[in-house]
């Protein structure tokens, strides 16, 4: 039996976090930390490297996208990542792909299908 993948989920909304933690742990099986902005997701992945980030893109301190930029330059480049978006627009999750994440999901999500969701963003079976 392999070891459940840990996942980093950064959200700047206490609901949302909390919402997607459980569903990850308790619907996915998988084993999840969390950072409320993009400078504690730097050190929570200098502390212990996930498998994956799922990150908000909307957020004080550092948002999304300059966090993905912060993690390649901390040589985390292929570390994947996945945006968490208030917006359905088509046009905005073409920009955010164009950074090179893994992979786009939109809020609100669904509890039950967020962690098949994720796995099917991130190429992984299960």
């Amino acid at each position: 039996m392999t070891a459940a993948k840990d996942i980093l989920v950064v959200d700047d909304a206490p609901d949302i976090l909390e919402i997607a933690c459980i569903a990850l742990r308790d619907v996915g099986g998988y084993e999840v930390r969390t950072a409320t902005n993009g400078v504690e997701a730097l050190e929570a992945v200098r502390a212990a490297r996930p498998d994956a980030v799922v990150l908000d893109v909307s957020m004080p301190v550092l948002d999304g996208p300059g966090t993905v930029d912060a993690l390649r330059e901390a040589g985390y480049g292929d570390l994947p990542v996945v945006f968490l978006t208030a917006s359905a627009r088509r046009a905005e999750h073409a920009r955010l792909l164009e950074l090179g994440v893994a992979g786009v999901l939109t809020k609100p999500f669904d509890p039950m299908t967020l962690a098949q969701d994720l796995a099917r963003a991130l190429g992984w079976q299960g």
